[in-house]
């Protein structure tokens, strides 16, 4: 076999899935191990079974890419562990001092995270102006004065005008040398608090974005794979591990893009209702395009209000590893030994599914007389799965449904407000071929005038469109390929001047390799 091969993994919070794709995107091999609690055990078996189940001998050596969906970044979050200590830099006084940073955070999750903060003078208007010009003195005293593994920066309307954070950051290296920043104009999009919370998130989670790297890389080192590797976003799409060492925040909501473009690319099909049923729960999520619809919402992570983008999903208590009874639990990794399919005591979904015929999973038939309990279950797991298609549908019920995850075959043939219920083969690691078929993209967020010099206005346009095709290449696409795939504009109200909120994405494929 010539050419190159890639690999895919997601890690879920019940199972780790594995696929390798060939140059052609055929699926090679797949795999799928239960996710161990330092999630890195999970990794290292998923990644040993794909590889082992190439069909030829020796195949592993083609393997050149690498490309992982991970929940470390969200778990670390959720449990307030192995976070940085930040350095939160608000630029905007005198404005904004009545609503100190990190004032709406859990206390416990801002005693993990916070190792100072300050509003020093700066920021602009809306429309780029200063606010105030920016108090250096204030800078330099804070950074020399605040010991801190990171230090986040974030400026009034900042992605208007992003030059007093770019200051601070010089400011920073000059006072205290290597230091990691991260700066909210490249992160997160207009609204100052969720923005500023999304930028201390991603400081603080730059230890854990190292650890993951160094795990992944010692799991490949352990096979002898030496390849280029890439971190999955929160969009679909991939970032090269060198930017998502610097914007690890963007890997949270990994998984249920993964699983959205997953479904579009083994279907054929780019519009669509699309359910993903794990062990735990069920993300439903829209497909348009080929990509996932995005949420119009504040995203909230562990307590937090963030801005930057995220899937469109909704999760409902509904996986395999459900347990039949009064409260929506799941056994999660234990399923195989706790499931009476497999020999064990626990009534769960995938039993109930086995027994009204959607399924012929385990390795012993449902007890009769659990049978009339179970197919209750199956009633009332329907109308769960009616209500939330109905509620992401948005009235349209043209669209069809596709069925992925290893839980799938919970779903029955027909579901109302489907028009089809479409079952695509590889479905059980839709999340990982969606993780290894992803193209890397840049994003760019910025208000420009609405009306007024028509080569002005262009050229800021312009500007916009060429930074977001070079936030792609920096996450590894290919500069030839690059095309801007959105832009939208959104009218801003309540000021002088007309303007609107430019919206910029450009994404592309990785660059083919030799082999």
């Amino acid at each position: 076999m010539s050419g190159t091969l890639r690999v895919g993994i997601d890690v879920g919070g019940t199972n780790t899935d594995a696929v390798v794709l060939d140059d052609d995107d055929r699926v090679l091999a797949t795999a799928k191990r239960p996710t161990s609690p330092d999630v890195t055990g999970g990794l290292r078996a998923v990644l040993d079974a794909v590889l082992a189940g190439l069909p030829e001998p020796g195949l592993e050596k083609l393997v050149k890419r690498v490309m992982l969906g991970t929940t470390h970044a969200t778990n670390a979050i959720l449990e307030r562990r192995a976070l940085g200590r930040v350095a939160v830099l608000r630029l905007g006084a005198p404005a904004t001092t009545s609503v100190p940073p990190l004032s709406e955070w859990p206390d416990d999750l801002r005693d993990t995270v916070a190792a100072g903060t300050a509003i020093v003078r700066g920021g602009h208007f809306v429309d780029g102006r200063e606010i105030a010009p920016l108090d250096v003195d204030a800078v330099r005293k804070f950074v020399a004065t605040t010991p801190a593994d990171a230090i986040a920066v974030a400026g009034v309307f900042s992605p208007a005008s992003a030059d007093q954070e770019n200051r601070v950051a010089e400011i920073i290296r000059a006072e205290i040398g290597d230091v990691p920043v991260s700066l909210s104009h490249e992160i997160g999009s207009l609204g100052l608090l969720e923005r500023e919370n999304a930028t201390v998130l991603n400081a603080a989670l730059y230890g854990v974005a190292r650890d993951v790297t160094v795990a992944l890389r010692e799991a490949l080192d352990a096979r002898g794979l030496e390849v280029e590797t890439y971190f999955a976003q929160n969009d679909g799409t991939l970032m090269a591990v060198d930017y998502a060492a610097r914007y690890p925040v963007l890997t949270i909501g990994s998984g249920p893009a993964n699983s959205l473009r997953g479904a579009a690319y083994l279907s054929g099909v780019t519009d669509a209702i699309v359910a993903d049923v794990g062990g735990t729960s069920t993300d439903l999520g829209v497909l348009v395009g080929g990509f996932p619809r995005e949420s119009a919402a504040a995203v909230e992570i562990g307590g937090v209000v963030t801005n930057f983008r995220m899937p469109d999903i909704l999760s409902i208590a509904l996986g395999g590893g459900t347990i039949i009874g009064a409260e929506p639990r799941s056994v999660g990794y234990r399923i195989g030994t706790e499931a009476l399919v497999f020999g064990g005591s626990t009534p769960t979904m995938t039993d109930a599914a086995v027994a009204a015929g959607r399924g012929t999973v385990g390795t012993r038939p449902v007890p009769e007389e659990w049978h009339e309990r179970l197919a209750r279950a199956v009633r009332v797991a329907d109308e769960a799965v009616a209500d939330a298609v109905d509620r992401v549908a948005l009235g349209r019920a043209d669209r069809p449904l596709v069925a992925v995850g290893g839980g799938a075959f919970l779903l029955a043939d027909q579901v109302p407000g489907a028009r089809e219920v479409i079952r695509p083969a590889h479905a059980e690691v839709a999340n990982a071929v969606g993780a290894a078929i992803a193209l890397a993209s840049g994003r760019l967020e910025t208000i420009v005038p609405a009306s007024g010099s028509g080569s002005s206005r262009a050229r800021l346009i312009d500007n916009a469109k060429e930074e977001a095709a070079a936030r792609a290449v920096a996450a590894g696409a290919d500069p030839a390929t690059v095309q801007i795939v959105e832009l939208s504009e959104i009218p801003l109200s309540y000021l002088p001047e007309p303007a609107v909120r430019l919206h910029v994405k450009a994404a592309g494929p990785l660059a083919r390799q030799a082999g």
